[in-house]
């Protein structure tokens, strides 16, 4: 797995999170929210009040609070104002029922960017982890002048078939392990979590029709803000050559911009790798 640093303004991100689990901030309430954003109710989550905003941007069926609470807690409260958000259909953005059209990536990025210049937010960083990932790369490539930094975790730009092989095999809710089902069925009922997750699969699966079944490949080049890219070594769903080919697309993830960092041990598709304190390993 690999993680690229930008020297400076990321190390105050993972320096926040370590220092959070050691002292009491002055603010720790969040407050959630909704707002209209492209004609639907989006839900959000803010919490602090520093001068640097960020934009959690959470995985497929992911909420602010299920994928980002740790984070929403941990985060230096005077450093950061920390929005994060619940993407349309998920989490308690319903209505409308989640839908995978062949754009769903685009419009989520679209309706993040425009939820934070609805909350007076016109600069801020973007932290994505999985699906949330693929769209903050979106809305970093879209809106160069609004995003300061960007950090994407168990992500990809493109789909392959062993990708495609991987959702399927996991498409069948009913075999998954009860600690990974239970908050799903909780939060969205069984039914809706069962046909909204085996939807995602075929939403994701239509982009082995694009070139090289790129997602969102040909924006990578436009992506001019420094960038943190994380992957777990045990990761079972984003195979470690996506990492490679973020590192290689986007211009401000290099290895002269950037230092070579590591995840090892347990750590797999989670969203919360940077509240770990010992994950990151400076080479």
């Amino acid at each position: 797995m690999v993680v690229f640093f930008w020297t400076r303004g990321l190390r105050t991100l993972q320096n926040a999170a370590q220092r959070s689990c050691k002292r009491v901030h002055y603010c720790t309430a969040v407050q959630a929210g909704k707002k209209s954003v492209n004609g639907v109710e989006l839900c959000y989550q803010q919490t602090g009040a520093g001068d640097h905003a960020l934009l959690l941007m959470p995985g497929a069926l992911g909420s602010g609070v299920t994928d980002f609470g740790p984070q929403l807690k941990g985060l230096d409260k005077k450093r950061f104002t920390v929005v994060a958000f619940d993407p349309r259909g998920y989490g308690s953005s319903r209505p409308p029922i989640r839908d995978f059209p062949s754009d769903f990536f685009h419009r989520d990025a679209q309706d993040g960017l425009q939820l934070m210049q609805v909350l007076g937010f016109s600069r801020f960083s973007l932290l994505g982890w999985s699906d949330g990932g693929i769209t903050a790369l979106i809305a970093a490539a879209l809106s160069p002048a609004n995003v300061r930094k960007l950090v994407v975790w168990g992500s990809n730009a493109y789909v392959s078939q062993e990708d495609i092989a991987i959702y399927n095999s996991v498409r069948d809710v009913s075999r998954w392990s009860e600690r990974m089902r239970s908050p799903m069925e909780v939060m969205y009922g069984a039914e809706y979590f069962r046909n909204t997750w085996s939807a995602w699969v075929d939403g994701i699966s239509q982009f082995t029709h694009n070139p090289q079944g790129s997602i969102c490949l040909e924006l990578l080049p436009q992506i001019s803000c420094p960038t943190l890219v994380v992957h777990g070594q045990k990761d079972p769903m984003v195979p470690s050559v996506h990492p490679q080919v973020l590192l290689q697309h986007i211009p401000n993830a290099r290895c002269t911009d950037a230092q070579l960092h590591r995840f090892y041990g347990g750590l797999c598709h989670t969203p919360h790798p940077l509240l770990n304190t010992e994950g990151i390993q400076e080479s």
